[in-house]
């Protein structure tokens, strides 16, 4: 490619910021290109033009220049030119690595892809092993304009390996606004895990601050630049637990140039009916159970009956008589093959069809397919269809198991106890499917049911987010979105919050219909300071053994206190220790028990300090978010102020799962932390 005009060509910055101002005008140029497609003369119809503009727009939309992003954040010089066994390189030629790729008027590469197969030394390559990069360069940014660079000789092997400090200066970056991309700071062991082939799924147990959810949405985006046809017909799906965290994470992906990655929580895939209701612990904790499935499959089935009489088809002057037995020789053999209660209704009409035309050989007629399917659509085999096979509703199915009692003992004996039943048993009846008072585990249930009765459509790859506090119903839902495709499982153990948290990925993966999966473990921590993560890691012997306590690379110590207040002060020392954070740049979370979210509300009001809520982008008029403790997981705030850590573990059902989430409380400071206490802290914290 040509060089770009630069005043003092001398000057390394200076040359590499025109080749920044060239990158930038070659991605304005393949932009308009885009913009300037006349598709009048070259589709066949309306609908053809509809979703070629539909695609121009979305590539109008991922060529979008971001001034405050960086186009590029690292250059490849390697040493070789390429041989059979030699990297796409040349000798004295370079790579620039961005967000996506940029070339100039002949076609001719002057950015290259993150994604990019030449790319990946970049976050590979060593001294110890080079890939047969020479130098590998990085850039630093102040906004969107290029301040510095830092360059490294992987050919000198004498030297010791250093610590990149643009690398942990981008890392220690105050974060504000909702979650970036990491593309600049992949660390080898996540970038295996990023390039992780579609045809397995990957469960990546990763310790707070350790990137898991930035991992697997850079997975999703390289899988879309790998196998985007095969991906564009199937379908990308990214599940998080709860609306402010999928707000939180929904401009990595378009900062990425991916634009249509769906997100939804658990409670949308299965949202047949409206949730108006609540379970107690245990109801919710026996709903969520495996043993739920067999219960819902004994009663999808329960309707089939044997028939009692023969059928007989009236076709001319002609009287064609299927015998009751052979029918239930055919009802009996769908059962057998255990397929979708809906498939076997289907296929029972054309079977007893096909006996009929048997007859009609026999008698010398020769019937085709059109007479099959006549016979198959004859009044009386339908009416035989509907008394032997009868429809099933998913919803007033799951409704008769939880209001009748007699209903859900037949289905249920050997499975569930008649404590369990009672346990999950309405008290008080609903009349019908919309006036019943649904909670979230019903509404799974019913997902089930419905897949008994007709297949779920499955996806490409699914990213499931949190995955440690979804119950094995859930992971059933979930499994169903990804039967014939990948996954991507992310979650921590130690943050399990729900009274039915998984105790082990290989239960959680048998559940999901992934047992072949491969268990990742990420224990280093990036962001979160080491002081931070040592102090939250105290509670790991008492709320998850078999882990490994996380480390941090951060090389900044972070600001980190453990502040008793007198009781009757605690609010004071709120205000206070909020505004001392926001006297820093960043954001602040002030993270609180769920029981004291109003009135901490209500104090901040008074004080005059605006806040938002969970998920709400901040800005430099707000940057306080009040976050309710339920809430908090997968949250990232630069300072954390933790009120009443004793309030949090005693807003949840047992200790454990309080102190669980006193734990993700702990750990979404990436930069400081002020822990507040009237009360006495937790026995586990020393």
């Amino acid at each position: 490619m040509p060089a770009p005009h630069v005043s003092n060509a001398n000057d390394p910055l200076e040359r590499e910021r025109a080749h920044l101002s060239s990158s930038r005008a070659a991605l304005r140029a393949m932009r308009a290109d885009v913009e300037a497609l006349d598709i009048k003369d070259v589709t066949a119809n309306w609908v053809n033009a509809a979703v070629l503009e539909r695609q121009i727009e979305d590539r109008i939309t991922a060529l979008a220049d971001l001034a405050h992003t960086p186009l590029f954040f690292g250059r490849l010089d390697y040493a070789h030119a390429p041989g059979a066994d030699q990297a796409e390189g040349a000798e004295g030629e370079r790579f620039y690595i961005g967000r996506r790729h940029v070339h100039d008027a002949d076609g001719d590469p002057m950015v290259i892809d993150w994604r990019a197969p030449v790319s990946q030394p970049f976050y590979r390559a060593s001294k110890k092993e080079p890939l047969d990069v020479r130098m590998r360069r990085r850039f630093g940014y102040t906004g969107g304009d290029l301040t510095a660079y830092e360059d490294e000789d992987l050919t000198d092997t004498a030297a010791a390996d250093q610590a990149s400090k643009l690398l942990q200066a981008e890392i220690e970056r105050p974060r504000v606004g909702p979650m970036r991309d990491i593309v600049a700071t992949i660390q080898p062991e996540q970038d295996e895990i990023v390039r992780a082939g579609i045809g397995g799924t990957v469960c990546v147990q990763g310790a707070p601050g350790t990137g898991k959810t930035a991992v697997g949405l850079h997975r999703v985006a390289y899988l879309l630049y790998a196998h985007r046809e095969r991906l564009a017909r199937t379908g990308t799906l990214v599940i998080g637990p709860n609306r402010s965290f999928l707000h939180y994470i929904e401009q990595v992906l378009p900062a990425l140039g991916e634009l249509n990655v769906a997100q939804a929580t658990v409670d949308d895939l299965v949202a047949h009916v409206e949730v108006r209701g609540t379970d107690s612990s245990a109801a919710a904790r026996i709903k969520g159970d495996a043993r739920m499935a067999e219960v819902l499959r004994r009663a999808v089935r329960s309707g089939v009956a044997m028939p009692r009489e023969s059928v007989v088809v009236v076709r001319g002057s002609r009287r064609w008589r299927v015998p009751a037995y052979e029918i239930e020789e055919i009802v009996r053999e769908l059962l057998d093959r255990d397929i979708r209660y809906g498939a076997a209704r289907e296929a029972l009409p054309q079977r007893i069809a096909h006996a009929v035309l048997v007859l009609m050989e026999r008698a010398g007629e020769a019937p085709d397919d059109r007479v099959q399917d006549a016979v198959a659509r004859n009044a009386a085999v339908k009416a035989a269809v509907k008394e032997v096979w009868p429809a099933v509703d998913p919803a007033k199915l799951v409704l008769r198991l939880l209001s009748d009692a007699e209903f859900l003992a037949e289905h249920a004996e050997g499975v569930l106890s008649a404590e369990e039943q009672a346990e999950i048993l309405w008290a008080k009846p609903a009349r019908g499917v919309k006036s019943a008072k649904w909670s979230a585990a019903d509404a799974v249930l019913i997902d089930e049911a419905a897949d008994l009765v007709a297949r779920t459509p499955s996806l490409g790859h699914v990213v499931l987010d949190e995955a440690q506090d979804l119950s094995p119903m859930q992971y059933r839902a979930v499994g169903r979105r990804c039967t014939t495709g990948s996954a991507t499982i992310l979650g921590d153990l130690a943050q399990g919050t729900t009274p039915w948290a998984t105790s082990s990925w290989e239960e959680a993966l048998t559940h999901l219909g992934k047992p072949e999966a491969a268990v990742e473990e990420l224990t280093q921590g990036f962001r979160v300071p080491r002081e931070v993560i040592a102090y939250a890691s105290r509670l790991l012997p008492a709320i998850a053994p078999g882990l490994a306590e996380a480390t941090s690379v951060r090389e900044a110590a972070g600001d980190f206190s453990v502040r008793p207040v007198a009781a009757g002060e605690l609010d004071a020392a709120v205000v206070a220790a909020c505004r001392e954070s926001l006297e820093r740049e960043g954001s602040t979370g002030l993270i609180a028990a769920d029981a004291r979210i109003a009135a901490l509300g209500a104090l901040l009001a008074e004080a005059g300090l605006p806040h938002l809520a969970p998920g709400e982008e901040t800005t430099a008029e707000a940057r306080l978010t009040l976050v309710p403790a339920s809430l908090a997981k997968g949250l990232e705030y630069d300072y954390v102020v933790l009120d009443e850590p004793a309030a949090v573990v005693a807003g949840e059902p047992d200790e454990r799962t309080g102190l669980r989430r006193l734990y993700v409380a702990l750990t979404r400071a990436v930069s400081g932390l002020t822990v507040l206490h009237a009360e006495a802290l937790p026995g586990q914290l020393g």
